[in-house]
């Protein structure tokens, strides 16, 4: 076995890449990074009848996205990936070893692979020892391994893509665990030693039950559409199953890379938290700088009113709603929130009284100051008077710090948005 650590990732082009396949080619990229060797991407496409480009497409898009970056054929020139369906002749030539060695034997047009009838015992680096016994051929029947129409099936590609290409480590779902020994046995009638295998643990919904294509969260495509920032998807995903030494949660693909272990890998299945993976992103947004974070909104708003709601928005996409009420003069107010001031009597008049000490203020820099002068001077708490005041210029319960909404829409617009509310109260 070479000793420069290969992984690889090898998904079917038949849907979208579900969370749990991201997952595994992380956990493969993230073991051959931190042991400075190769990650391989090698595409199983050899159904044709359910391969789709549009899969095809979304498998890619996916792992670039997420910055995984993988090799492709050696010496062949260019960054892969691998394709089954373009190694038909090496399958060949691995089949016709098995023959030679009377490894083989046709039955109804398929061609079956003779196990040998004996115990087998494999160690994998998660799941730790287990055997399985291949002395009852009633229970484990020989293998198809090539089929009546000439196409060779998974156990078959998957062993001789694993050998050839040079894999070390094949990290994969749990629900591959009970296919290994059948693996074990190929590779030992090839002669070749077989990869260090772990499996991983399944990844459930947040209240047990198993993950399907319709449930949240099951589909990667939808991660970048929904404003998640591809670093804090590396984050979430590594959190499934795998955790670090210590109680920190927030982590750089770098640091994710350095930290990494196959030895740290949960055995007991990963549930998805939607709650868990916002506020991961949030996280990211916050180590975000203000370039980074206002570059992505070009010609939105000013990078004052972004760099205001950075620290309230766990997805991207929350943005533009967030620092609508800057732009629209007219913006909406929130009914509820309009109900709960409207239950404050002191509120109007509260209100009516700031506006005209901040028409009078001539240095604005004190207007927060002012806020609090008003209501003492009204017999009133600061707090009585800063929410319906937010609601007057925003709209809104919550958002941006007060001190900065004050600072970005001047004396002028706050004093006129608080003319407009009160007229709302009358």
């Amino acid at each position: 076995m070479s000793t420069e650590v290969r992984t690889r990732f090898a998904p079917s082009p038949t849907g979208y890449l579900h969370v749990g396949g991201a997952r595994t080619a992380l956990f493969n990229w993230l073991y051959a990074k931190h042991h400075g060797g190769t990650f391989v991407l090698r595409v199983e496409d050899t159904d044709e009848s359910r391969n789709t480009e549009t899969a095809r497409s979304a498998i890619f898009e996916g792992m670039e996205w997420l910055g995984l970056d993988w090799e492709g054929p050696r010496n062949e020139g260019d960054c892969g990936p691998y394709f089954q369906s373009q190694r038909s002749k090496i399958y060949l030539e691995w089949f016709e070893k098995l023959i030679k060695e009377g490894r083989v034997y046709e039955e109804d047009g398929a061609w079956r692979f003779r196990f040998e009838r004996k115990l087998i015992t494999m160690n994998d680096l998660v799941c730790g020892e287990v055997k399985i016994d291949y002395t009852d051929d009633s229970n484990t029947p020989d293998m198809i391994i090539r089929r009546s129409d000439g196409s060779f099936v998974f156990h078959f590609v998957n062993v001789v893509d694993d050998l050839t290409m040079g894999i070390t480590h094949a990290i994969r779902g749990e629900d591959h665990l009970m296919n290994t020994p059948k693996h074990l046995q190929l590779f030992e009638a090839f002669g070749a030693p077989p990869p260090e295998y772990a499996h991983i643990p399944l990844i459930l919904n947040s209240d047990g039950s198993k993950m399907s294509k319709r449930d949240e969260g099951a589909a990667l495509g939808d991660y970048p559409k929904q404003g998640f920032l591809p670093g804090a998807v590396v984050n979430f995903l590594a959190l499934l199953g795998w955790s670090p030494k210590d109680e920190s949660e927030i982590f750089s693909a770098a640091e994710l890379i350095r930290k990494f272990s196959l030895d740290a890998v949960n055995r007991a299945p990963a549930r998805f938290n939607p709650d868990k993976c916002r506020w991961v992103n949030q996280q990211h947004i916050l180590g975000l700088s203000s370039e980074e974070f206002t570059d992505q909104y070009e010609g939105l708003a000013s990078p004052e009113m972004l760099n205001s709601v950075k620290e309230k928005v766990s997805l991207l996409t929350e943005v533009p709603d967030a620092v609508a009420f800057y732009l629209d003069h007219d913006f909406p107010i929130n009914s509820d929130a309009l109900t709960k001031v409207k239950a404050n009597e002191n509120a109007r008049s509260l209100l009516q009284s700031l506006a005209g000490n901040f028409e009078n203020l001539k240095n604005w820099d004190l207007a927060k100051e002012t806020i609090v002068l008003t209501a003492k001077a009204a017999s009133a708490k600061p707090g009585q008077l800063m929410f319906p005041l937010r609601i007057a210029l925003s709209g809104k319960s919550g958002g941006p710090d007060l001190g900065a909404i004050l600072g970005i829409l001047g004396k002028n617009e706050c004093v006129r948005r608080l003319k407009r509310f009160t007229d709302l109260l009358a």
